[in-house]
């Protein structure tokens, strides 16, 4: 190749793989590039995604952030990025990112049709379903087992309107009792004030292992709904939305998300097919 296309084309190359410049940023990514802070939104209660251990926030989604935070700062070439986190709960999550308080939410947020229209999602973290906590010796299964009882389930998510939906197409009339916290959930349940309480199956997993020491429950294996996590972000930033499936898609295509799963997930086994199949099917290309 002749020397002077050859200079031209590898200018080419290193304007792609340099960090855009500050003055061509915008939205999300200028703020961040010019503060070297982002808000990483956090639940602390939601074990094993999203919760919080001698004041610090853990988990399998907060990991993730982390990673996209790094990941982000490469891409805009800082030499540091620092995180501010800032609690959220399941009422007030979408709100707190859709007025600027949350960057990111890294939590157990399903992505749905309605959602979307406040805020915008990432490539799916997670892919779930609506299940039940029940004292040992129940006999509850699944939404047909449940007429005449009481169901308690975390008030404002999909997961209550999801077993709303359920009871409707089973003709089962069921009394639900809404709830702030999983923990309240559980407790209702063992104190015998509810004879189930209704969450994503993952999430139950972790609560059940969390607090086995003092209450024996059993978690149904039937689902009644599909809940794909994904993180959560201001609406209409394309370049932010980019930043961040860049790196979720990356960590897909490089098996890296294997050694995520394996640290808060390794005690259930390995990856459902299901979830499997989201990892293969969003390690989206460069």
């Amino acid at each position: 190749m002749p020397v002077r296309p050859f200079l031209l084309a590898l200018a080419i190359a290193l304007c792609i793989a340099l960090p855009a410049s500050a003055g061509e940023l915008k939205g999300t990514l200028e703020q961040i590039h010019d503060s070297k802070m982002i808000r990483l939104g956090h639940l602390e209660t939601a074990v094993p995604f999203s919760f919080v251990d001698q004041g610090v926030p853990q988990g399998y989604s907060v990991e993730l952030c982390k990673r996209v935070v790094a990941g982000l700062q490469q891409q805009l070439g800082l030499d540091t990025l620092n995180i501010a986190w800032v609690p959220v709960d399941q009422g007030n999550r979408l709100g707190m990112v859709e007025s600027g308080k949350v960057d990111l939410e890294c939590g157990t947020t399903s992505n749905t049709l309605s959602r979307q229209e406040q805020v915008d999602f990432s490539l799916p973290i997670w892919v779930d379903g609506g299940s039940f906590a029940v004292k040992t010796d129940s006999t509850i299964n699944g939404p047909a087992d449940l007429a005449g009882k009481k169901v308690a389930v975390l008030a404002g998510t999909t997961t209550e309107s999801a077993l709303k939906t359920a009871l409707a197409n089973s003709y089962v009339n069921a009394e639900l009792i809404p709830v702030k916290e999983h923990v309240q959930g559980l407790e209702m349940v063992y104190q015998n004030q509810a004879d189930a309480y209704a969450a994503d199956h993952t999430v139950l997993i972790g609560l059940a292992l969390a607090v086995r020491q003092s209450m024996k429950l059993r978690l149904s294996q039937a689902m009644f709904s599909y809940e794909p996590y994904g993180l959560v972000m201001r609406k209409d930033d394309g370049d932010f939305r980019r930043g961040v499936n860049r790196v979720l898609a990356g960590l897909y295509r490089g098996g890296q998300i294997k050694e995520v799963y394996q640290r808060w997930f390794g005690k259930i086994g390995e990856p459902s097919p299901l979830l499997a199949a989201m990892f293969m099917l969003n390690s989206l290309p460069e």
